[in-house]
């Protein structure tokens, strides 16, 4: 049975017994707009209440990336004309990453390439994450200004040490030993598998658990390698558990090789306001209850970001003068304000509804 729906730019099908969600903007690099997000959010509900399915996958089109995260270029204009568009999309994609969280039925991301900002939160949210040896993933944020959202500030901070917070501050992408390394992802499949894969998962039966789609992926899976992160682990925790980014840097200064080097020089070309934002973020992720609570910090950070300076100087810098140049506001972290960073951390109201 091959029922396809078109939902604009997601493509949604039933095979067999397992429903597949694609991402269809390719060009894009599978980014999300606000209908891509109702789209997966309608067909999560349809699926969960299908008896007919058993598992569900989401996976992007092309063979560049699963979901470079979302149009931030879109995010961009709502702040700058003071429209809805932010505001809500923010709201319905945090919600549909806590649905992920929590839903009903085996959840598969097949994270394949490009992996980054919101499509961490399509896929590290899943029961079953796959990588691939194509997958680049990261939350890049800090390099446009912004910080980690999508629930990054409940994921990161239970990675392996302080891995979370690395990625959090140089937004570097991970290959696909660092990503299960971390917790991002469970498993490494062959990107020239995940079409058997597919075709597996819809020949199981309808009464398919999570334990059978393991089964499954174990029998598909390869040994990953051990990346950078893993191989730094001693040096990563050593220097990024401290309580400022201030002391980080510092660190990182102290230590020799390569590696510490570089993680320093690519923070020190980071938004300021974003390390120092980013790093409050994490450090309350770790002492929070659950999901639902970084998500609605994260949203009332959202909604403060629509006036800082920041956001728009690296989004301009990233991807419309694509000068890779941004002036950042203040230039320095000792000018940072750390009173300034009180408005970020103002409840939204009203609350997200979890």
């Amino acid at each position: 049975m091959h029922d396809m729906t078109e939902r604009r730019d997601v493509l949604v099908e039933r095979r067999g017994s397992a429903g597949l969600i694609r991402l269809n903007r390719p060009r894009a690099l599978n980014s999300l707009t606000l209908e891509m997000i109702r789209a997966i959010a309608v067909a999560l509900d349809d699926f969960a209440a299908d008896d007919g399915v058993a598992t569900v996958v989401v996976m992007g089109e092309g063979d560049r990336g699963f979901c470079a995260g979302g149009d931030i270029r879109a995010l961009h204009e709502s702040g700058r004309g003071q429209t809805e568009l932010a505001e809500t999309f923010w709201r319905e994609e945090f919600r549909l990453n806590h649905r992920i969280a929590t839903y009903s039925k085996p959840y598969v991301a097949l994270m394949d390439g490009i992996t980054m900002g919101g499509g961490v939160g399509l896929g590290a949210h899943g029961r079953h994450r796959v990588v691939t040896e194509r997958t680049r993933l990261a939350m890049p944020e800090t390099g446009i200004g912004y910080f980690p959202d999508v629930g990054a500030t409940w994921l990161l901070p239970r990675a392996s040490g302080e891995i979370g917070t690395w990625m959090a501050l140089t937004g570097l992408d991970v290959k696909a030993g660092d990503a299960i390394f971390a917790g991002l992802a469970d498993v490494q499949v062959a990107s020239f598998q995940l079409l058997e894969l597919v075709e597996t998962l819809a020949e199981m039966p309808k009464g398919a658990r999570s334990r059978d789609v393991e089964a499954v992926l174990k029998n598909l899976s390869d040994t990953p390698d051990h990346g950078p992160l893993r191989q730094n682990i001693d040096l990563i925790q050593r220097a990024f558990h401290h309580a400022s980014v201030a002391e980080i840097l510092a660190a990182l200064e102290g230590e020799s090789g390569e590696f510490a080097a570089d993680t320093r020089r690519v923070m020190l070309t980071r938004s300021p306001t974003s390390l120092e934002l980013t790093l409050r973020l994490l450090r309350q992720g770790r002492e929070s209850r659950n999901l639902a609570e970084c998500l609605n910090r994260e949203l009332g950070a959202c909604l403060q970001i629509l006036h800082s300076a920041d956001f728009y100087e690296g989004i301009r810098a990233a991807i419309i003068d694509k000068d890779r140049n941004p002036a950042w506001k203040p230039e320095t972290l000792a000018e940072v304000d750390p009173h300034a960073l009180e408005p970020f951390f103002v409840a939204p109201s009203p609350p997200l509804a979890l």
